[in-house]
């Protein structure tokens, strides 16, 4: 009786110094944030942006609110935007006006922070700044009022941002750079109303092959029925980097001469062009495609175009495909690369069928000390989402190696595994300060009431 009182104390005592150290260490990074200098605050949002912690963004708008510091202000739209998480937009654009009190750095940050944002009501702030000349600020603003323009609403704002992007090119002689930008706004913006103006340069052989290849990518992103005759002519063409990316354009468009071509484009000679036909028939389950696929993924002397015929198997996911998939990856001899992509794809495809055999192999990696195949399947199944999830992770999680417990916290949280809330309990202690944090935050996304 006695032990077992002795270790409950020693139990209860183990967790109260983790919250206490925890409770400690957000205090102290709510006074960086408070009294911090530019490093110091830099710093901590560089570890913030890594832990994916939220918990002190009201803290980091009423900074940003206040500071003249580009270190500062450019790490916050940083952190802010990778997130497209609002808070900052009135700042941001009053950057932008007040431009001449501020350095460029921290204007440019302001104007892609608006961009990932959508900030809608940025729109004239960036057209006053493009039709202001300021060359080092015009292929920043023009890039993030395509993102803006193509975030939703009912299409008109795309459609006259478009026709403002299109007058800006033809009334203004761009540089080359601030064409291309143009050019890809336009596709950002996906406004049909662009479809004329990108086919003209994607069809016109005098022009210069990147700003062709842009169109191409504008018109894919666009999707128009318009602009399939321009993307299917430059299949053709003899520049190889000009035939790949058409045929990469042709995965949103439908049709038999569409199919056709994508099935022709496995036999160019130039690696590119093979592996676009792959991304196409990936992006559109192109089950005829599927013999070729099997041909590249097997054969195929570039280890970039086997993979990707592998995750177009993967997306395509019928019963030949998943076949191949499940041959490439059992296959020991085939590298690590194709086995690691081919057992990705299962994983997605049909976890619960193949979670034995994937086990099997990656125990058959440990064992024979394959590190870089244990690991890649690690991070697989680390992804991983399906039934039966709970005795391999809590395996995983019994094991000794941070590498293999991070991974298994992020199938518990991936798969909602609450049966395993007392081993994520024990984990939120362990003296990995990151680790811990990451099993307390597994604790909170499932839902799990931690002690006080």
């Amino acid at each position: 009786m006695k032990i077992k009182f002795v270790i409950l104390l020693l139990f209860v005592i183990a967790r109260l110094y983790a919250q206490d150290e925890a409770r400690t260490r957000d205090e102290a990074r709510l006074a960086t944030i408070q009294y911090g200098t530019e490093t110091e605050i830099a710093a901590l949002i560089q570890t913030l942006k890594t832990e994916g912690a939220d918990y002190l963004d009201n803290e980091i708008i009423t900074l940003v609110e206040n500071s003249r510091n580009q270190r500062i202000l450019s790490g916050a739209f940083s952190f802010f935007g990778e997130r497209e998480k609002s808070g900052l937009e009135s700042r941001a654009i009053r950057i932008i006006e007040e431009r001449e009190n501020e350095r460029n750095e921290t204007i440019l940050a302001a104007i892609d922070y608006l961009g990932k944002v959508k900030a809608a009501n940025a729109l004239p702030v960036f057209q006053k700044l493009i039709e202001g000349g300021e060359r080092r600020f015009v292929n920043a603003a023009i890039r993030s009022l395509g993102r803006i323009s193509g975030s939703g609403g009912d299409g008109s704002s795309a459609a006259d941002s478009a026709q403002y992007l299109i007058d800006f090119y033809e009334n203004n002689s761009p540089d080359d750079e601030g064409r291309r930008e143009v050019v890809a706004a336009l596709g950002a913006a996906g406004s049909a109303t662009a479809v004329e103006f990108l086919t003209g340069i994607a069809s016109n052989s005098n022009e210069r092959a990147p700003l062709r290849i842009a169109a191409l990518d504008s018109l894919a992103k666009i999707g128009d029925p318009g602009g399939l005759k321009a993307v299917l002519d430059c299949v053709s063409a003899d520049d190889p980097n000009l035939r790949s990316a058409a045929v990469t354009a042709l995965g949103p468009f439908s049709g038999s001469a569409v199919d056709e071509a994508i099935l022709d484009a496995f036999r160019d000679s130039y690696y590119r062009t093979r592996s676009a036909a792959a991304q196409a028939s990936r992006q559109r389950k192109l089950t005829a495609a599927v013999p070729y696929l099997k041909f590249r993924a097997e054969r195929d002397e570039v280890p970039a175009v086997r993979e990707d015929a592998i995750r177009a198997l993967g997306a395509i996911a019928n019963d030949e495909s998943v076949k191949v998939l499940e041959s490439l990856f059992i296959e020991r001899k085939n590298s690590d690369r194709v086995r690691i992509a081919a057992g990705e794809m299962l994983m997605q495809a049909q976890s619960e069928q193949f979670l034995d055999k994937f086990v099997m192999e990656l125990d058959e990696a440990k064992q024979k000390n394959q590190t870089a195949l244990y690991n890649g399947l690690l991070k697989v199944i680390g992804g991983t989402k399906g039934a039966n999830m709970e005795a391999i992770t809590r395996r995983l999680m019994q094991n000794s190696g941070v590498i293999e417990r991070s991974y298994a916290l992020d199938m518990a949280a991936n798969n909602n595994l609450t049966g395993l809330a007392e081993e994520i309990k024990v984990v939120a202690k362990d003296r990995n300060e990151s680790l811990a944090a990451k099993a307390r935050r597994t604790l909170e996304k499932m839902g799990v009431q931690q002690q006080q």
